[in-house]
């Protein structure tokens, strides 16, 4: 594997890259004054625009819901992606070839965008041949399922012909290699030469969060198939199956949007469930629902950690009532706490899937389906107690005993007090008794607690850029300051003016000016810290990586601050910049030799000139170059 992105890399990337020109592809942006652009929030629901970015500076902000980052952290939020993924993304939006901590470019990188391109192709060609006469099986096949032309383009159907070698040979028609068609999983190796993996199927691509293909899942369609139902690409540099999810590319705006997503069990469950406006549902490929889909899922939702779980999004489960499902049910349960979300159970009358349901009931069922969902706690209870004989003692016992450690890992206080007396209900037993069994067994030992999803590994992770106005600090750690924190008095006001002028618009304060004002006494102390920070990253003063060399110099609480002041609007209007910068300046240092000149007559007042010839000699000496000083700052 590729090691870690080269730092040069990653901020050679950043240098190319316009923010507003990746913003624009999301938010239609319109100027805010000088060097700035606003729109409406991509993160959040707003009438009037709050969401600034200052190309020149490589930030954004949301002064509306506190969203702030630069280019990787948006694409990351925006698109579901790694810090990894979006550097990669954009290098090769720039045609910029990137470098790994192991030597040299990536060895699989060129490999990686050759195996995506080869998906690409072969994508386009499955999906051409699904209106050739050679594939009428699979236009009956969708058609007995209630899908048309235009579901089968909406998803991206194909059709893999019932031929040796006829991928293989228009692929390579295309200019890729056997060794890459191997390695992409389209083919495997024949006695004497390769064959087509998927042959007389229809082909599902599946695709990660950004569109692109990455493999592919087939259902056999023809009596002759010996092969297994549904087939999948194997594992292959690009394709891991515990690490996609069918249909996310599809589902993640209306997932982070709702804050709900819907896992089913197949791909036909999947269209089912968005042509019946359950456009939030998703698949596994091939593999049982696991930690990596989580992650996956946890990241897309935004799920975070929270003491009671209220309030947050809705991951909603579907099974077959037959034993898979039921261990797919339990499976799902024990990672249920890996959730800081609500998890839901979705099971269908009559045991029918999603896709059956529409085609038997129609859209509606499908919407009922989720809408009817039960809390995973409830079915898992309701489960537990089917097992038993609730009409006899030791069968109320035995049941107490089995669900008791369930209503224990509730995680809300609240609704474990509620599960309490439900079950109590259920079972047919006082509610002290369940209350002493659910205590007893929260004595015992505990399951896995929540998780929060990993961080991107490696030293290329971007700074951290937290929600300021609205996220409580973790345990242990400074609360974040923002600048909705800083008093609004005129001293901390042109501190803080300052601060945005030289961060914002270096190039209208030459270097010894902006070292000669920030070398001045700050009043206010989370602008003194941010003032530190400029004074350490100074070398870099004006260059495209100032905000960013100060963000890096800031302690972790007051990244926010830093990203705020490099983003809020200035009230400098057009063609004035320089006017307005040199004007804060000369005031910051102005108000610096005022307090200066204050003290140096103190001083003097209290220094015997007879008694001490010298000191007060040297006391009126700077008094004199302070005052030509401050002539020279005015201009006079």
């Amino acid at each position: 594997m590729a090691g870690l992105i080269r730092r040069s890399d990653i901020d050679e990337v950043r240098s190319r890259t316009n923010l507003a020109d990746i913003v624009g592809d999301y938010v239609t942006l319109k100027s805010a004054g000088v060097g700035s652009m606003k729109g409406l929030c991509p993160f959040h629901d707003e009438r009037s625009p709050s969401f600034h970015v200052r190309p020149q500076v490589g930030f954004y902000h949301c002064f509306g819901c506190g969203e702030g980052g630069d280019v990787f952290t948006f694409l990351q939020k925006m698109d579901h992606v790694t810090f990894s993924e979006a550097v990669e993304r954009l290098a090769g939006r720039l045609g910029y070839t990137l470098h790994y901590e192991d030597g040299g470019p990536a060895a699989d990188q060129g490999n990686r965008s050759r195996l995506l391109a080869a998906n690409a192709a072969a994508e386009q060609f499955f999906r051409a041949q699904l209106g050739t006469p050679d594939a009428e099986p699979a236009r009956r096949f969708l058609g007995e399922r209630g899908f048309d032309a235009s579901a089968a383009e909406r998803f991206s159907i194909g059709f893999a012909p019932n031929s040796y070698d006829v991928l293989g040979e228009y692929l390579r028609g295309q200019g890729f290699t056997a060794e890459e068609l191997l390695a992409a999983g389209l083919q495997g190796q024949g006695d004497r030469k390769p064959y087509d993996r998927f042959r007389g199927r229809l082909i599902w691509p599946i695709k990660d969060v950004t569109g692109q293909t990455l493999g592919f899942g087939a259902r056999k369609l023809l009596e002759s198939d010996q092969g297994p139902k549904y087939l999948n690409t194997p594992e292959t540099p690009v394709y891991s199956k515990s690490k996609v999810l069918y249909g996310l590319d599809l589902a993640k705006r209306d997932i982070a949007r709702g804050k709900q997503v819907v896992v089913v069990e197949g791909y036909t469950d999947v269209m089912a469930c968005h042509l019946a406006g359950i456009t939030t549902a998703v698949a596994t490929c091939g593999t049982a629902f696991g930690s990596d889909h989580i992650t996956i899922i946890r990241r897309v939702l935004g799920d975070v950690d929270n003491r009671d779980s209220r309030g947050l999004g809705e991951v909603i489960f579907t099974f077959d009532p037959d034993e898979a499902g039921q261990k797919a049910a339990s499976r799902a349960f024990a990672d249920e706490q890996r959730f800081a979300a609500q998890t839901y159970v979705a099971v269908a009358p009559d045991g029918l899937d999603p896709c059956d349901l529409r085609l038997q009931r129609g859209d509606d069922a499908v919407r009922m389906l989720v809408q009817s969902r039960k809390p995973m706690y409830e079915f898992m209870v309701r489960r537990q107690l089917d097992l038993y004989d609730l009409e006899t003692v030791e069968g109320r016992v035995a049941a107490l005993r089995s669900t008791a450690p369930i209503v224990a890992s509730i995680r809300d206080e609240s609704l474990s007090i509620g599960y309490t007396r439900t079950l109590a209900g259920w079972i047919g037993v006082e509610p002290s008794e369940v209350a002493q069994a659910v205590r007893a067994a929260r004595r015992a030992p505990a399951r896995p607690p929540a998780v929060r999803p990993p961080a991107a590994a490696g030293s290329e992770a971007a700074p951290s850029i937290p929600n300021v106005d609205s996220a409580a600090p973790a345990d242990g750690a400074a609360p974040a300051i923002g600048i909705a924190q800083l008093p609004n008095d005129p001293v901390a006001r042109l501190e803080r003016e300052l601060l945005m002028a030289l961060l914002q618009h270096p190039s209208e304060i030459p270097l010894e000016v902006a070292q000669r004002a920030l070398h001045t006494a700050f009043s206010q102390p989370a602008l003194a810290t941010v003032r530190d920070a400029m004074l350490a990253s100074i070398d870099a003063y004006g260059s495209n990586d100032w905000a960013r060399r100060v963000t890096d110099e800031s302690p972790s609480a007051f990244t926010p601050l830093v990203t705020q002041l490099a983003i809020a609007p200035l009230p400098i209007r057009e063609g004035h910049a320089a006017e307005y910068c040199q004007g804060v300046t000369t005031s910051l240092i102005e108000r610096d030799l005022l307090r200066r000149k204050t003290e140096l007559l103190g001083a003097l007042q209290r220094t015997d000139s007879a008694a001490e010839p010298e000191r007060y000699r040297s006391l009126q000496r700077e008094l004199v170059d302070l005052e030509a000083e401050r002539r020279r700052v005015r201009g006079d």
